[in-house]
């Protein structure tokens, strides 16, 4: 979005995914109907960190357990004054990004959308939203809010992404059931499963003194009550919840399948993480941990486990 609004833009990027922009373009669609082909021509692709040579902002969107990596090729190959963007899953990754570029701007941000990769350069984005990033001095989020692309500053950035990581406690819960975003949504026991986690996860965050700040327009603390609601209410009062596209799936769902590691460390591992350092007992989340490492080891994609397989 930022190169059809005639940005320069660089994309660091596997060989894998080169090849196929070059040979097909970029083609980007949305739920509400954007379908578009951005030609590779207009933007510089490359493999190697040179790209980031007069990069003025840095997006990082690499898996959690690359943060580290990408910060020393960050460090080595761009301009000091760059603004470096974490755009990442997790809670982890500013603070590994801001010890490993020490003295850089190094801004938090979140995404709140779903984007499917389908294949030969084809990007679905599957559920909507703005997104947010740090408020800094060179008031960076205007800068980088394009048509199609909103981009918005918040003073609580680490409320968001605590906020962000409830919601995204989801991910290993779809890629565990094999279903669609909406179909999985719309059944009391997948939601209730999700409430449980969710409890779990914010009574770790209220013994550390963590305040999770909504991704939505409720509280994070009203989430369980309304997940748990028979369907025909949940339906009611959250509708906008259900604005999925029928296609969407989650990032941990595609990692599954295409025989990745997931970021499940950095999603409910966190949230055993913490609960063990408050003396908090969380079952759910190190069971749902323990059948996400089992899923990976198997290599066999998501293994369509039922509400009552996860409960053990």
């Amino acid at each position: 979005m930022l190169a059809r609004a005639g940005r320069s833009v660089g994309l660091l990027a596997r060989p894998r995914v080169i090849a196929e922009i070059e040979a097909n373009g970029l083609r980007v669609s949305s739920l509400e109907g954007l379908d578009e082909r951005v030609d590779p021509g207009r933007l510089t692709l490359s493999h190697e960190p040179a790209v980031f040579g007069n990069a003025g902002v840095i997006l990082v969107t690499v898996k959690s357990d690359d943060t580290a990596e990408v910060a020393d090729l960050i460090a080595r190959h761009t301009p000091p004054d760059a603004i470096v963007v974490s755009l990442q899953n997790g809670v982890g990754n500013v603070g590994v990004l801001r010890e490993r570029l020490e003295g850089r701007a190094v801004l938090a941000g979140m995404v709140p959308f779903n984007v499917l990769a389908l294949g030969d350069g084809k990007f679905h984005r599957a559920t909507s939203g703005d997104l947010l990033i740090e408020a800094d001095p060179a008031a960076t989020a205007a800068q980088l809010s394009v048509p199609g692309l909103g981009v918005q500053s918040h003073p609580d950035m680490i409320g968001i992404q605590w906020g962000k990581l409830l919601v995204n406690l989801n991910n290993a819960l779809n890629a565990l059931s094999n279903l669609p975003l909406r179909d999985q949504l719309a059944q009391r026991a997948w939601r209730a499963l999700l409430a449980d986690q969710m409890s779990e996860a914010l009574a770790a965050m209220t013994a550390a003194g963590i305040s999770p700040v909504a991704t939505t327009p409720l509280p994070s603390s009203w989430s369980p009550f309304i997940l748990r609601l028979p369907d025909a209410l949940f339906q009611m009062v959250a509708k906008q919840m259900l604005k999925v596209d029928p296609k969407a799936r989650s990032s941990m769902w595609e990692d599954l399948s295409r025989g990745r590691r997931t970021e499940i460390a950095h999603l409910q591992g966190t949230i055993v993480d913490l609960a063990r350092r408050h003396g908090i007992a969380a079952p759910l989340s190190a069971r749902i941990v323990d059948l996400v490492r089992e899923a990976e080891a198997n290599a066999q994609g998501p293994p369509g486990l039922t509400p009552e397989q996860i409960r053990g």
